[in-house]
């Protein structure tokens, strides 16, 4: 099993949650968060005064996937979050060694 962590901009997000959905893709955490990057930030004016935006809006997405899904979760994350534009995101991957499902007590791919 792998965990992916996508970090995308927020407007993308329900493109990406759709096209996961599309897949067979049933659940995923989602948080909002704030980071640069090459994108930088950005400039912006409250009540006449200019100050620095360093931190601009993300939403990271957790899914953890069967090794199986892997490839197809990657393709569908990066074609429809895909801007062309800096500040379109990353992916990470990283192994799980073993998911339980508090509920039922189920194991590993059972539990996701």
């Amino acid at each position: 099993m792998k965990k992916i962590e996508a970090i995308i901009k927020p407007f993308k997000l329900d493109d990406v949650r759709e096209a996961l959905s599309d897949i067979g893709i049933t659940g995923m955490t989602v948080t909002e968060v704030r980071g640069f990057g090459r994108q930088k930030g950005h400039t912006e004016l409250y009540r006449g005064a200019e100050y620095m935006v360093d931190f601009l809006p993300k939403v990271k997405m957790e899914i953890v996937v069967p090794d199986d899904l892997l490839e197809q979760c990657l393709d569908a994350i990066v074609d429809t979050a895909q801007t062309g534009k800096i500040g379109d995101g990353k992916i990470f991957v990283y192994e799980v060694e073993r998911v339980i499902r508090i509920r039922t007590g189920e194991e590993n791919e059972d539990a996701i």
